[in-house]
This record gives C-alpha cells, sequence and structure tokens, in this order.
C-alpha cells in the first residue's frame, strides 16, 4: 500500500527531525541508561523517572544514530510517558512481537499471538515495515531494549 508506506514514512521522518523528549534528566534522582549497537554505532542514553506509584514519570533521551533508531526511540518516549511499569510491559511485548514477524520466515520462533498484549501501538505501527529489513530490527529495538535496563534497574 504505497500510501500507507508514504505516511508512515513521513511519521518515521517527523519523530527523527523532531524528536519527543530529547534531553537530559538530573542523575540521580533520574536512572541513567546507556544502549549501544555495536553493528551499526547507534546510541541511546534513557533517562527515567519513576513517581510513587510506578508511572513513569519524566522520560528523556539522548544518543545519536539512524533515523531508524532515533525516531523509534522518540516514539516510545512518548508512547510511556505516564504509564505503568505494568503497562510498558505489554506495551515492549507488543512492539517487539511486531518486530519479530520476521524470525518465523528465518527459522527462529516468532511470538506466540497468544503471548502478545492486545495494545494499540499509535505511531510505533509506522516501523512495521522494519521486518522487511531484518539487519534494522536491532535499530528499532534499541530503546526498547535499553528501556527494559533501566526498569530492571529501578526495580533492584
Amino acid at each position: 500500500m504505497p500510501g500507507l508506506e508514504d505516511l508512515y514514512r513521513e511519521i518515521i521522518l517527523d519523530h527523527y527531525r523532531n524528536p519527543r523528549n530529547r534531553g537530559e534528566l538530573e542523575s540521580p534522582p533520574a536512572l541513567r541508561v546507556e544502549g549501544f549497537n555495536p553493528l551499526c554505532g547507534d546510541e541511546i542514553v534513557v533517562y527515567l523517572e519513576l513517581d510513587g506509584e510506578g508511572r513513569i514519570a519524566e522520560i528523556r533521551i539522548g544518543g545519536q544514530g539512524c533515523s531508524i533508531s532515533q525516531s523509534s526511540a522518540s516514539m516510545m518516549s512518548a508512547a510511556v510517558k505516564g504509564r505503568t511499569i505494568a503497562e510498558v510491559g505489554d506495551l515492549t511485548r507488543a512492539f517487539k512481537a511486531m518486530m519479530s514477524i520476521h524470525e518465523s520466515s528465518l527459522g527462529g520462533e516468532a511470538a506466540e499471538p497468544a503471548e502478545v498484549p492486545d495494545v494499540k501501538l499509535g505511531d510505533l505501527e509506522a516501523l512495521r515495515g522494519v521486518v522487511k529489513f531484518p539487519v534494522r530490527i536491532k535499530c528499532a529495538t534499541l530503546a526498547w531494549n535499553t528501556l527494559a535496563q533501566a526498569l530492571d534497574d529501578a526495580a533492584s
């Protein structure tokens, strides 16, 4: 669907050119976690503050890299801000399931449909086309893996 692909391309470019939640938070009290993709050099820094109820009160992103990694980080930051850790977990699983569609065609294991939460992905749907380029999936998931590390660090 050329029209839909054009729309998705515009969403990705908009998040790349005008990233949401770009910047830093004072660390501490904010958690600061860095992610790095050695295959291409993409870097993501996630700054995260949780409130007393287990919600992401504030998130900022930094780093550098390709349009896919940076736009994914921007979309992720907008999607998770204000959500609980459980909601972020569901969103992360749904996003990664969308990104893992290629696994079964490469002989790997894709997520079982029953394991995938029924979550609306919004702008994140624009990254669906990345699965056509398996080498770029790590670019799209870098921010999500970095966020997961930050949440793991917060829990310990």
